[in-house]
């Protein structure tokens, strides 16, 4: 078992910046506005041999009574519970507050071994604004700064320690073949993501506030059922260009599209009170952009009654036309209503974007298809396929090869895909079919 190691502290004193120097990622947002991470955030570290998880949380505020910040005081409670060690991170720069006296107050009531951490220390060398800090009952104050690696060995050396980690085996080549299918919660700010996830897990792992943009970051969550592993993506709510002003939210959309693009499923999410929005399209037409294995649930399905159901569903026959491969599930992520066969879809999308097709049968196929309909003839010639096989995966890609390909239609293009998809039950994924013209070796040729 890796340990877990949590990152505490008050807003805005460099928690994010450590988790991305401690994992060697850029996968927790920063910038110099404090409250900006809100949900636990997990990553992997490594120390030598050894490895170990970090937890990214939200400023904590202990006395919070009410809002989104007694959620995020929630997340980080929880944290502490399921860390093995906690570093406590203050501000060397700002010196002491009455906030860090709450949170060691907090910490020691929580009862994790700690280790106190005076962040952005960068250029203090003889130490001596760090000694208030004692104050605080930690013992040895260790300045550090995230921004510019320094002390980061020794600090994490010093958090270890108290573990007796015994030297890891070589056993865990397991993880190649049980990769976990990466899943993201894609959709409008406020339709549900994290009230979802929230359900699949059992726990309030996520902050759900009904306020939109509540998360702004990626949030990775590791799951598993039915012994299947599974990583699941909380992304920040995508809308209009036009309506993204702040520098944060802009953040949050790049890491939300960082996210699809490295998903292996993307599950749309729609709101059943608000129908189905030119947003909503937008959305879609990146995940198919990106190639991404979709699934499509409209949430909230509880909400509304028999005529606004009817609406939703010629919306989606309207506006989402390209998605017609891909399976479509009424939810309720509150009630529970509905959330059995949205996973059955989702395996379903992954095998089916992961399928292997042979040559021999993807052939047979093509040429069965070319002797019930050919190809219409543009201007002198008519188009020639000749073979087909598999170029790729996760989207599938299938090459056609043959003369005068650059002649065929997309109707024919079309035709060729309903095929193809017939035979090898490809649902939930999209289908990319690439031509291949030979070359006429005469062409440079003098006569």
């Amino acid at each position: 078992m890796k340990p877990v190691v949590a990152l505490v502290g008050r807003p805005n004193v460099g928690k994010s910046t450590l988790f991305n120097r401690l994992t060697q990622t850029r996968d927790a947002i920063v910038a110099d506005f404090a409250g900006l991470t809100r949900d636990r955030h997990y990553g992997n570290g490594r120390l030598g041999k050894h490895e170990f998880i970090v937890i990214d949380t939200g400023g904590f505020e202990p006395d919070a009574g009410s809002g989104i910040y007694k959620e995020m005081a929630k997340q980080t409670r929880q944290a502490v519970a399921e860390a093995d060690v906690v570093i406590f991170v203050v501000d060397a720069r700002e010196g002491l507050s009455a906030q860090d006296h709450d949170i060691a107050n907090e910490l020691r009531r929580l009862g994790k071994p700690c280790v106190l951490a005076a962040n952005k220390a960068e250029g203090m060398h003889d130490g001596t604004k760090l000694v208030d800090f004692y104050e605080l009952g930690f013992g040895d104050v260790h300045g550090v700064s995230a921004a510019h690696g320094q002390g980061m060995r020794d600090l994490v050396e010093l958090a270890l320690a108290p573990l007796n980690l015994a030297d890891p085996d070589d056993e865990e080549d397991e993880d190649e073949v049980n990769k976990p299918i990466k899943l993201a919660v894609a959709g409008r700010p406020n339709v549900g993501k994290s009230t979802l996830i929230n359900t699949w897990l059992g726990e309030e792992r996520l902050v759900a506030f009904d306020m939109p943009g509540t998360t702004r970051d990626a949030i990775s969550v590791p799951f598993e059922r039915n012994g299947q592993r599974f990583e699941l993506i909380d992304t920040a709510g995508l809308r209009r260009k036009g309506r993204v002003f702040e520098a944060i939210e802009k953040f949050s959309v790049v890491k939300t599209l960082q996210a699809i693009e490295s998903a292996n499923v993307v599950l749309l999410l729609l709101d059943a009170t608000q129908g189905v929005t030119d947003q909503d399209a937008h959305i879609a037409g990146y995940i198919l952009e990106s190639g991404r294995a979709v699934v499509i649930a409209i949430n909230k399905w509880d909400a509304v009654d028999s005529y606004q159901r009817e609406q939703i569903q010629r919306q989606i026959e309207t506006r989402l036309p390209f998605l017609k491969f891909a399976s479509l599930h009424f939810i309720s992520a509150i009630k529970r209503q509905g959330l059995g066969p949205v996973w059955q879809a989702i395996a379903q999308a992954h095998k089916s974007a992961t399928r292997k097709m042979s040559t021999p049968v993807l052939t047979r196929l093509l040429l069965e298809a070319v002797q019930f309909q050919a190809p219409q003839r543009g201007g002198m010639f008519r188009p020639k396929l000749r073979y087909a096989h598999q170029g790729g995966m996760n989207p599938p890609v299938i090459i056609i090869h043959g003369n005068s390909l650059e002649h065929v239609t997309d109707a024919y293009k079309r035709f060729l895909e309903g095929r193809f998809r017939k035979e090898f039950d490809l649902v939930g994924t999209p289908l990319r079919i690439q031509f291949k013209s030979s070359q006429n070796p005469f062409v440079d040729k003098d006569n």
